[in-house]
């Protein structure tokens, strides 16, 4: 495998993108990564600023959420493999769809949560080839699956 094209969905409140993209640089893997747009305000005003205002504020975020929905799937399509974090603050109801939109495509899915969400995800974690607790292992799992090598 050359490259390999990886989506990273999910929490947006800690660094576990940077890590993970850090740790695939430093072991020269040739991963190309996409996500979601981490900047708030850019993702929740997306529609308003493109379709113009709205007074209501259901409109307002529904217009936001179509235009993100619209750049997610084709990234989802586009990629090898879907990785979603689940964090533990913030519920991540659209982490949730991606998953089962990826799994769906059958696309290869990594779910990546703490032990304290196991339960609550245990469905979520069914659909998945892998869950992991860290980007540590996600990265160990992308270079087995492009190079066969375990490093330990």
């Amino acid at each position: 495998m050359n490259t390999m094209n990886v989506y990273l969905s999910g929490e947006i409140h800690t660094d576990w993108r940077e890590q993970l993209i850090a740790l695939t640089k430093k072991r020269g893997l040739n991963v190309e990564f996409s996500g979601p747009v981490t900047i708030h305000e850019n993702s929740d005003d997306c529609g308003v600023n493109i379709l113009g205002p709205e007074p209501n504020s259901f409109w307002h975020d529904h217009k936001g959420a179509k235009i993100n929905a619209i750049r997610t799937r084709n990234l989802i399509q586009k990629a090898d493999l879907v990785v979603v974090r689940f964090g533990e603050k913030y519920k991540q109801w659209n982490a949730a769809f991606d998953a089962g939109y990826a799994s769906g495509l059958n696309k290869a899915l990594i779910i990546m949560h703490d032990e304290q969400h196991a339960h609550a995800l245990k469905e979520v974690d069914a659909a998945s080839l892998a869950v992991t607790s860290t980007p540590e292992q996600v990265v160990k799992i992308i270079e087995y699956v492009m190079n066969g090598s375990l490093d330990n």
